[in-house]
């Protein structure tokens, strides 16, 4: 196989890649879980900051798992007071790592979180096989434990 073919296939995957991520975004902002379902693999390497005082923040393994933790996510929080910025959308291959920053309310208490993040990402077969979140974890756990 010559240099270039395995650049261009090499190429090609990252740009599948991209595509799948930017799809698996717009449908996180969409809140269309079934679309998150449909992009997640059956079993999925799913890698949270255990944190037991965060009621969407729990193992999780299956696509339909995977992509219910949003739905999760908005139960518990107040959604006008979420946001969500992307600052870097890196991608080599399969591997795919979004930077940014994220804040809201927890619904329960009242408290506000805010912190970076960082979420690495795999693509295989044009579905998510990896799913590492990286994030403020004291800050959200702070934010659901009432004030006392």
């Amino acid at each position: 196989m010559s240099v270039e073919h395995t650049a261009g296939a090499r190429e090609q995957v990252t740009e599948a890649t991209r595509s799948v991520v930017s799809d698996f975004l717009a449908a996180r902002v969409a809140g269309d879980t079934g679309r998150l379902i449909e992009l997640f693999a059956d079993e999925v390497d799913w890698r949270l900051a255990e944190n037991p005082a965060v009621p969407w923040i729990r193992p999780r393994s299956t696509g339909a798992e995977c992509a219910a933790q949003f739905t999760e996510l908005m139960e518990h929080t107040v959604p006008e007071d979420a946001r969500a910025s992307v600052d870097t959308f890196l991608v080599d291959g399969a591997d795919a790592v979004l930077m940014g920053h994220v804040s809201g309310t927890v619904r329960a208490t009242g408290r506000s979180f805010e912190g970076p993040f960082a979420l690495r990402l795999t693509v295989e077969d044009g579905r998510i096989t990896r799913h590492h979140l990286y994030e403020n974890s004291l800050s959200i756990a702070q934010a659901c434990t009432p004030a006392g």
